[in-house]
């Protein structure tokens, strides 16, 4: 590894980014296991609900939050948890919560995900008993699949059991542990040979479409060039490159709703596959050095995330559009392998894996945005948080993504190596920019103040429409709109505020195109970083309005509208993540003539 991430006791998060996290923590994600009985009564825990990958998935963004936050319960709460999972598992070595008897669990897929998210639990509760627990699990896979190869899920994602397989690797390596990942890499899914059928656009529901296990896969090559050190044929490259040309977004991911669906501003991406890819773009950064994975989750972390969850992290989406002008149930759907409530705001929109999945996102995102590497310090993204490693403590204060200035102070001599995105413009006294990061001294006590210095930018989309970008943060077009509560149950599951579902419908007028230059930048108070009613951050941008069609009811074509119907206007945009409607993707109309 290029780069090693540090121990989660030595990451103390301060500023916008422990508000978000305890805006998670008192959200879904942190009652996720007292309201949603698919957590709560888990077979995993001695229930009678699923048992399979919803409570592992859980964990996997529950146990770094409470340890992240030092909470007593919600540690405790994990504890518990992993103290059923680890006596559940079997001589064999498998945990398997519903008994041999089951044969739902002959795809694997939950043995990889558990065995991660027990490695995670390790890290953050330096629980002993893990490592024996994971290197039992770890030897009955390479039995197992000796005779019955991963299928449907489990060979989709046969990658993701190398990140506990590495994780051992480093503590009690033996040989039959490298057969174990040739024996995976044989028998997964090739996304080599996948690339070809994503320039086809056809909208059904296959295993290599998929945008969850294509935004997990993106890290595949990297992870096994890691257990085996050979040729780097550039896979996750090749793979983004297809992805952003032919499914591609304004805000750097790609769309899946829940498979690939073209680049349309109106196709939805689901919130699982952002999450999942931020964690790709982490060990990528981690595993190559390279800068652009660090951009590429910035991107994601400051845009498709918060856009896809409310404020308060009660609610989420399964898939956010950039163009979105009506979060309700759409029939027909327009998503091709998503049902017509898929763009809600609920507890559970159309498909519960989102629900139990997506707390994994801003904890990760908190532990990776700073590494560590020989003599210093990395820095992928320039969050508020203080730090800690080989006995050099380092604070960076910072509103950063919606302020550019920040400062670096350290109680001990150390180096930092910053990340310089392609958009932005640095200088540093003594400092030296390689391959996009700034790497420079820091003395014991010294502060060293730093800006990214940029403005805001129009970026170009797919059938001339555009897009408008400041530093990080993409801008959208804020829709007016009437939010309303819907509570009901439905197979034995409540929808009550505040986890009900939502009809968030527009109460104005949405059919406009950009009629030039900015104009100024906004600095507003702001208490939760992604409010959609007091955002950080707002620009002043001129628009006609124009005519506008729209394919579906609620849904806008993508033929963007050009034809004006009436004078210019300025109007406010504010960033991408903090709206619920919003128009993003437009066209940009001269308006020398008027």
């Amino acid at each position: 590894m290029k780069f090693e991430f540090l121990s989660p006791q030595n990451v103390k998060p301060s500023g916008w980014l422990l508000r978000q996290l305890e805006a998670q923590a008192s959200g879904l994600n942190g009652n996720l296991d007292v309201v949603w009985k698919d957590v709560r009564d888990s077979k995993w825990i001695g229930g009678t609900e699923e048992g399979w990958e919803r409570l592992p998935y859980f964990l996997d963004g529950f146990i770094p939050l409470a340890y992240l936050l030092d909470d007593k319960d919600k540690k405790a709460r994990a504890r518990r948890y992993v103290n059923f999972i680890l006596e559940g598992q079997q001589e064999s070595g498998r945990f398997c919560p519903k008994g041999e008897e089951d044969k739902a669990n002959d795809d694997i897929w939950s043995q990889f995900l558990i065995l991660k998210v027990l490695t995670v639990y390790a890290d953050c509760a330096k629980d002993k008993r893990v490592e024996e627990a994971v290197y039992k699990g770890l030897r009955f896979l390479h039995g197992y699949i000796q005779y019955t190869p991963p299928y449907n899920w489990a060979q989709a994602r046969w990658f993701e059991a190398l990140i506990p397989l590495l994780w051992m690797l480093r503590r009690r390596p033996e040989e039959w542990m490298y057969t174990l990942a040739r024996r995976l890499k044989t028998h997964g899914l090739d996304y080599e040979d996948a690339i070809p059928t994503w320039e086809k656009k056809e909208p059904v529901w296959t295993y290599d479409t998929h945008v969850v296990n294509i935004s997990m896969a993106l890290k595949s090559e990297a992870l096994f060039l890691e257990v085996f050190k050979g040729k780097n044929t550039r896979l996750a490259e090749r793979m983004l490159e297809a992805l952003k040309r032919v499914h591609g977004t304004a805000y750097g991911h790609f769309t899946g709703d829940e498979c690939l669906s073209g680049n349309s501003p109106s196709q939805g991406s689901e919130l699982c596959g952002v999450v999942e890819a931020m964690y790709s773009y982490e060990w990528l950064t981690a595993l190559t050095g390279e800068a652009k994975w660090a951009e590429s989750l910035q991107d994601l972390a400051f845009n498709g995330l918060p856009a896809t969850v409310s404020e308060d992290t009660w609610t989420h989406q399964y898939v956010q559009q950039v163009n979105q002008i009506a979060c309700t149930t759409i029939e027909p759907s327009p998503f091709p392998t998503n049902g017509p409530q898929a763009n809600m705001f609920g507890l559970e929109p159309h498909f519960g894996c989102c629900t139990a999945n997506f707390g994994q996102g801003w904890p990760k995102f908190a532990l990776s945005a700073y590494m560590k590497k020989r003599g210093g310090f990395v820095c992928l993204a320039p969050v508020p948080c203080t730090v800690k490693s080989s006995g050099t403590t380092l604070t960076c204060e910072s509103e950063y993504p919606f302020r550019n200035k920040f400062s670096f102070t350290a109680d001990k001599d150390t180096s930092v190596t910053l990340l310089i995105p392609a958009w932005a413009e640095i200088s540093c006294k003594e400092g030296s920019v390689k391959n996009g990061w700034l790497t420079f001294s820091l003395s014991a006590g010294e502060k060293v103040a730093l800006e990214y210095r940029t403005a805001p930018r129009f970026e170009s989309r797919p059938e001339g429409r555009v897009c408008l970008k400041y530093g990080a943060l993409l801008f959208s077009l804020p829709i007016p709109y009437q939010k309303r509560a819907i509570e009901y149950v439905k197979d034995g599951v409540e929808r009550k505020f505040p986890y009900c579902d939502y009809d968030i419908l527009p109460t104005g007028e949405w059919k406009y195109a950009f009629a030039g230059d900015t104009g100024a930048i906004e600095e507003c108070e702001y208490t939760l970083p992604f409010s959609r009613e007091n955002p950080p951050l707002k620009i002043k941008a001129k628009f006609y309005p124009v005519e506008w069609e729209c394919k579906t009811p609620f849904v806008c074509s993508p033929n963007a509208g050009d034809k004006k119907t009436g004078n210019v206007v300025e109007l406010e945009m504010q960033p991408y993540g903090t709206t619920y409607l919003r128009m993003t993707e437009m066209k940009k109309i001269d308006g020398s003539n008027d």
